[in-house]
């Protein structure tokens, strides 16, 4: 096991001298100012974007970009597998300059509690004034403003987003839309879906901020690489925020995700956590919407499909008929790139695997929505054989094989399962929804298992 320290810097003259919490610690230091005074690591990015349509937004909330972008090099530069003793808990301090450190100090138990819970690991933070050459990292807009959203919608490149922006934009909103990517599969769906919006609603003014925020992969360490992600809807959240606080006014941030991944129940019982990650279970939102309250951040997040299933959100879609031709371009898949290893050349492009969580889902969605499913999988037929639970074909349809088993035998431990991923207090009126949703998406599941056979080999 290894302590880690992430120190961010504000370019070569931020010589602060750091006090790492722990002797053994492995401290690690990221310059987020480039050698020509830009905010670098796709940050600066998203603020040329929002300068490029007028806008601009607190210290602050770059502030807390900038906290999201070191968080996400700890998530996906510090392997679990190497450097936490039970291969999955690690130990990362973060110190990072930033406007008013005292209004950020006051924040850290909170900030400590919402990436505890968001990632699964130990985290610290620590904060400090930055240089005095570096009072402002969000330049003044140097053009009129051109960008007049009524919302900021969290775009991912998914179909869950896809449907999102669709019914904010039928009912005659103008969201502007925020993605992130790091790896060109991602960037690829989201530069489609947002193109493919705008040849649909032409007479609506859709603004798309997108950023590839990501690390090389010996920031840490040599070739130190973390694939499990957990972090990621931090970064997310942050560059709407940020996005938002730059709009001005009340703003809401769209989230749109159903309810079965939101709630991330685990499918049995040596695998919490494992149905998918904690990027939008309800704690999770809430803690975070906390902090931008501490903030001063006159931000809300919203997910209107909290109490929906894949399935309903596709079959209530405002354009049905759009979102059927268009669904195949979305991506749903946990690991697109895994493809690469097919054994057949043909298959090795990136595509759905079929056959992880949010694959099942996806597929069990669409066959929900409107039946016919045209996503090109690397297995096309769930049914077509008897998949092996061993091998990742055949793991997840296997767990979710389980879980409605127990749930068939005992339909009152939903009200119990629930709970298990984390806490629901934020929302004590909702219990019974959240129950609903969870029962429905396993059920919508199980529809599209019916006669799958998956077992060891």
């Amino acid at each position: 096991m290894r302590h880690h320290s992430i120190v961010g810097r504000l370019g070569t003259a931020d010589t602060a001298p750091i006090t790492p919490t722990r002797a053994d610690t492995h401290v690690t230091e990221i310059s987020f100012i480039d050698g020509f005074g830009h905010v670098g690591y796709g940050l600066g990015q998203a603020l040329d974007q929002l300068r490029d349509v007028g806008l601009s937004p607190s210290e602050a909330a770059v502030d807390l970009a900038l906290l999201a972008a070191a968080i996400t090099a700890a998530d996906t530069r510090i392997s679990r597998d190497a450097d936490a003793q039970d291969a999955w808990t690690r130990e990362i301090d973060l110190h990072l300059p930033v406007h008013d450190p005292a209004l950020w100090t006051g924040l850290a138990p909170l900030i400590m509690t919402t990436l505890n819970f968001l990632t699964g690991d130990h985290w610290g933070v620590r904060f400090r004034p930055r240089i005095a050459s570096v009072p402002v990292l969000a330049a003044p807009p140097t053009k009129l403003r051109t960008a007049t959203p009524s919302s900021v919608c969290l775009f991912s490149g998914g179909l869950d987003s896809f449907i999102g922006a669709i019914d904010l934009l039928a009912a005659g909103e103008s969201p502007l839309l925020v993605s992130h990517y790091w790896d060109g599969i991602t960037s690829k769906h989201q530069t489609y879906c947002g193109e493919a919006l705008k040849r649909r609603f032409p007479s609506a003014t859709i603004h798309h901020i997108r950023a590839r925020v990501g690390f090389p992969n010996d920031v840490v360490d040599d070739f130190s690489v973390e694939n499990t992600l957990r972090g990621r809807s931090f970064l997310f959240f942050a560059l709407a925020a940020m996005t938002a606080d730059a709009v001005g006014g009340q703003a809401v941030v769209h989230v749109p995700e159903n309810g079965l991944i939101s709630l991330n129940v685990p499918l049995d019982p040596l695998r919490l956590g494992a149905l998918s990650t904690r990027t939008t279970h309800p704690f999770y939102m809430a803690r975070f919407e906390e902090l931008m309250r501490g903030l001063g951040l006159n931000v809300t997040l919203h997910n209107p499909y909290a109490f929906q299933t894949k399935g309903q959100m596709a079959k209530g879609c405002a354009d049905v008929g759009f979102l059927q031709r268009e669904a195949k371009n979305t991506m749903s898949c946990s690991s697109p790139a895994k493809a690469r290893w097919a054994l057949n050349e043909a298959d090795r492009q990136p595509k759905h695997c079929g056959h992880c969580v949010p694959c099942l889902i996806r597929r069990a969605a669409i066959k929900e929505g409107w039946g016919t499913d045209d996503t090109e999988y690397q297995i096309p037929s769930l049914h077509g054989r008897v998949l092996d639970t061993n091998r990742a074909e055949g793991e997840h349809v296997r767990s979710f094989q389980l879980a409605l088993s127990r749930l068939a035998k005992k339909p009152a431990r939903a009200a119990f399962d629930i709970h298990r991923p984390g806490p629901l207090t934020d929302h004590p009126s909702k219990l019974t929804d959240y129950e609903a949703v969870y029962i429905a998406g396993l059920q919508e599941v199980g529809r599209l298992l019916q006669g799958v056979q998956a077992k060891p080999s």
